[in-house]
């Protein structure tokens, strides 16, 4: 299994609504790729508070790197995706990503 970890800074004036209609096209992209085992989305509500800015992710677990590889080049993926940059603080630089092996 691979999960794929989103960490986004959105943009100040960006609201928690736009942040959930962001986040439920996301979940609307499961239907359509093969291979997601499930995604979760949100805001930290971490009691540690480290975040350092980045308040809002999401997790999808694939079942495998091809799973993962037809995400990335899923049309619905590239526009999110363009959307996700366009909201987050320095675009791609508001935004982290790993995609981390996980034993099954």
């Amino acid at each position: 299994m691979i999960r794929h970890i989103v960490l986004i800074k959105f943009q100040p004036g960006v609201g928690e609504e736009e942040i959930a209609r962001l986040f439920a096209e996301l979940r609307a992209i499961e239907a359509k790729v093969t291979g997601i085992l499930g995604i979760t989305s949100g805001r930290s509500e971490s009691p540690e508070k480290i975040e350092r800015g980045y308040m809002h992710g999401f997790v999808i677990d694939f079942a495998d790197w091809e799973a993962l590889e037809a995400y990335q080049t899923h049309p619905d993926h590239k526009a999110l995706g363009a959307r996700l940059v366009a909201n987050a603080i320095g675009g791609i630089d508001g935004i982290l990503v790993l995609d981390i092996p996980v034993a099954a």
